[in-house]
């Protein structure tokens, strides 16, 4: 029998090896990785992980990876490394007078039916900047029905609630970004607002870690945009912490994941 087949002498000590890094692994997916995986699959991860234990060569390459990830997880979480990589995913220029204000979607929490804290902060700032008199035009997106389950409530609505909440009358004027899954959906439908309207230029609000990415689709679309992001909510940005390093850590796996799900066919998580 090959080597890579035969089992190690205590193959129930090699499958619980095995299961504890598959269950370590699925952690790391499931939070810092952002994948939005099913219970079923996290499960499957842990006990693939858990069969390849008892064999000798998978069972080294297990554990050989697993003690290189926790490396690596240490030295992002005792150390501000992660400052570099962050300031180059996001684009922050100076508000300018525009046509309209452009607050990309963040998410909603389906069984709370509140709006995700990514979203309410990016709202938060886009009205600043109407306030302020940069742009008479607020825009909203309406999340398409690939994203969340069948009775998760619009984006859109939820803030537009918001909006008249604060706004009862002199609100701004507020467009809708209907049935959008991405963010070139959402290039693609201010593109459309823009040729319509003679908008010249619009203020793109959204999270720092996705403000250069998101204005580079926007220009491809043809949009001219200055890109105000809102601050950041989940971490503090010098990382002082291990928790904000965490944080951080999360923010750019996702957006890595988003690009390599991308060059591969697929469409960027957002």
């Amino acid at each position: 029998m090959p080597e890579s087949l035969a089992p190690i002498n205590h193959p129930w000590r090699g499958l619980w090896t095995g299961l504890v890094l598959g269950g370590a692994l699925s952690v790391l997916a499931a939070f810092v990785g952002g994948v939005r995986a099913t219970t079923g699959l996290l499960l499957l991860l842990t006990a693939v992980c858990g069969l390849l234990g008892i064999y000798r060569p998978a069972r080294r390459l297990l554990q050989v990876g697993g003690s290189v990830l926790v490396a690596l997880l240490f030295l992002c979480l005792m150390t501000p490394i992660l400052r570099g990589p962050l300031a180059a995913l996001t684009l922050k220029e100076t508000p300018v007078q525009a046509d309209a204000v452009v607050v990309l979607g963040g998410g909603v929490q389906c069984g709370t039916r509140a709006l995700a804290s990514s979203s309410f902060t990016r709202l938060i700032m886009g009205l600043q900047l109407w306030r302020e008199g940069y742009a008479p035009v607020v825009t909203v997106s309406e999340q398409s029905g690939l994203i969340g389950a069948a009775n998760c409530p619009k984006m859109s609505v939820l803030e537009r609630e918001y909006i008249r909440r604060l706004y009862p009358t002199g609100g701004p004027q507020v467009l809708t970004l209907r049935n959008v899954t991405t963010t070139r959906d959402e290039a693609s439908r201010v593109g459309e607002y823009a040729r319509i309207r003679g908008w010249n230029r619009v203020l793109l609000v959204t999270s720092p870690s996705h403000s250069r990415r998101a204005a580079g689709i926007f220009r491809a679309y043809g949009v001219r945009v200055v890109s105000v992001p809102a601050p950041e909510i989940l971490f503090d940005e010098t990382l002082p912490t291990p928790e904000d390093r965490l944080y951080a850590l999360k923010t750019l796996l996702y957006e890595g994941l988003s690009r390599v799900k991308f060059s591969l066919g697929g469409t960027p998580e957002r």
